[in-house]
């Protein structure tokens, strides 16, 4: 299973026009938000992906009933943390860092994904996978990244958006 990763939009429409055309090329069966999605109008950019999407709100997204629902027909948005299954494997999704390396060091997960450093990051943590994408908007270090995570091998990249 291939899962795209996302985190960091930020309202910049454009990257995540370009992202959705990433995932779709890369024939992702899951795309995931690690959060600050901002605005609720950024959902008429995924409504164009092939897949589903789960998400998570992050600490820029104050509007989450209007995210929540505009996201209700490409997937669904969560409070943060977020832990769900697929393929097997155990994962957490988070938008918030500090939490990551005691979580990863718990064993209880295969894969930690998670947000708001705008920095891309793939490592293992004991036997846990940890992922960030980095910023998919471009607009801290404008360095718009995102990651393709195969689930079966267990391994990830990361891929410019430009």
């Amino acid at each position: 299973m291939k899962i795209g990763i996302i985190s960091d939009t930020h309202d910049n429409l454009d990257a995540i026009e370009k992202a959705v055309s990433i995932f779709n090329e890369n024939k992702v069966e899951l795309v995931i938000h690690a959060g600050d999605f901002i605005a609720p109008f950024t959902a008429r950019p995924f409504e164009k992906l092939n897949s589903k999407l789960v998400g998570i709100f992050g600490n820029n997204d104050g509007e989450k009933f209007g995210l929540k629902n505009n996201f209700k027909p490409i997937g669904e948005i969560h409070n943060d943390p977020y832990i769900f299954s697929r393929s097997g494997k155990n994962i957490l999704l988070t938008h918030h860092p500090e939490i990551v390396n005691p979580i990863a060091k718990s064993y209880e997960y295969d894969v930690v994904i998670y947000g708001h450093t705008h920095k891309n990051d793939i490592r293992k943590i004991h036997k846990t996978l940890v992922i960030n994408p980095g910023e998919g908007g471009g607009w801290l270090y404008g360095d718009k990244t995102l990651a393709i995570l195969n689930l079966e091998k267990m391994k990830a990249e990361i891929i410019r958006i430009d």
